[in-house]
C-alpha cells in the first residue's frame, strides 16, 4: 500500500540530505513499489510569513497518514518541526524518526548526531546503517495507524 508521508526536517541545513531520503523512491520501478508518496511541496513555504508556513504546515499534513522527522544536527531545536511534530500527533499521524546526519549534503560533508525530537515510542532509524533506501517502505508501513488505510 502506498501511504502519504509528510517529512519534517530543518530546511536551511538539511535540505540536501533531505531530499535524498524523500527522493529515494525515484530509482525503484514505481511509488508503489516505493511505497510513500512525499505530500509536501516544501519549496513553495521558504519565504512567508510565521502564520502563512503554519497554515502552509497544516495544508501539507491533510491527507498523509505518516509523519517521517528526518533527524539532522540541528533538528530538535527548530521551531516549526517541534510545530510539525505537534500537529501530526494531533492528527493521529503514525510517526517515525530517520537519523540522516551521516549523508553527504551538497559539498560532501556529513555533519553530527542531533538530538532526537520524537518521544521513544517512536521507532527511531539511521538511513545509512539500517540500510533505509531498502527498508524505507516498511518502516513507514510499521509507522501508520492501524485505522488508517
Amino acid at each position: 500500500m502506498v501511504r502519504r508521508v509528510f517529512f519534517s526536517f530543518h530546511y536551511e541545513r538539511d535540505a540536501w540530505r533531505a531530499a535524498q531520503v524523500r527522493n529515494s523512491w525515484v530509482t525503484k520501478p514505481d511509488r508503489e513499489s516505493a511505497g510513500y508518496v512525499d505530500a509536501a511541496d516544501w519549496e513553495q513555504v521558504r519565504s512567508k510569513g510565521e502564520d502563512a508556513i503554519r497554515d502552509w504546515i497544516n495544508e501539507q499534513l491533510e491527507g498523509t497518514s505518516v509523519t517521517v522527522v528526518l533527524i539532522g544536527t540541528e533538528t530538535s531545536r527548530r521551531e516549526y518541526v517541534l510545530y510539525e511534530i505537534e500537529q501530526s500527533r494531533k492528527r493521529g499521524n503514525g510517526m517515525l524518526g530517520v537519523y540522516i546526519h551521516r549523508l553527504k549534503d551538497q559539498n560532501g560533508q556529513t555533519d553530527f548526531q542531533g538530538t532526537n525530537p520524537l518521544s521513544q515510542i517512536y521507532p527511531i532509524y539511521d538511513w545509512l546503517s539500517d540500510d533505509g533506501y531498502s527498508n524505507f517502505a516498511d518502516w513507514i508501513e510499521k509507522a501508520a495507524p492501524t485505522n488508517q488505510e
